[in-house]
């Protein structure tokens, strides 16, 4: 009942803050504006969980379980933080696995499949932990070969950087997947 109220909320809040527009709903992630899932103190995966079914609402529960085990599970083998790991996965994709971009991207991080075509995944990119792995596997390598920022801008950019928008959608969504993991 909460997350069903919680939606409601996201969904009226979304529809205030862009004038009833059908913009993506990762297109205002960053506007920070967006009340968040209420979060209780619990686990690492399940805050994540829930932060992620705040933005996406349409989640069942079991999904949105196992996008925060995966998170968790792949942003630890890769040295990654989980709050930038889900502030990626919520401005790339809104926190929908089945989101599919016009150049081709794949899923939750979404993943370009000839980035990951020489990878070891257990699944294909469309199951959500492999999609997670791919995502952490790319980020991780950019950030080690081009420091932080550079290596969160690279993600969406590719080796030609222009800009810092994306920077600083990914910052903000950090920042309030940070608050609500403290609340």
């Amino acid at each position: 009942m909460l997350r069903s109220h919680t939606f409601l909320l996201v969904l009226l809040a979304f529809g205030l803050l862009t004038g009833g527009s059908t913009a993506p709903l990762r297109d205002v992630v960053a506007s920070e504006q967006l009340p968040m899932a209420t979060v209780l103190p619990v686990d690492h995966a399940e805050r994540i969980s829930n932060i992620v079914q705040g933005y996406n609402g349409v989640l069942s529960d079991a999904e949105s379980e196992r996008i925060g085990r995966a998170v968790v599970k792949s942003a630890s083998r890769h040295g990654l933080e989980p709050e930038l790991v889900t502030a990626v996965l919520l401005v790339e994709s809104g926190g929908r696995p089945w989101a599919r971009s016009r150049a081709g991207a794949v899923g939750l991080m979404q993943v370009m499949p000839h980035m990951a075509a020489t990878m070891t995944l257990a699944g294909n990119l469309t199951t959500v932990e492999s999609n997670i792995e791919a995502g952490c596997v790319i980020l991780a390598d950019n950030i080690r070969r081009l420091g932080e920022d550079d290596g969160i801008s690279a993600y969406f950019w590719g080796s030609n950087i222009r800009g810092v928008a994306y920077l600083d959608r990914v910052r903000a969504a950090r920042d309030a997947v940070r608050r609500s993991s403290e609340s």
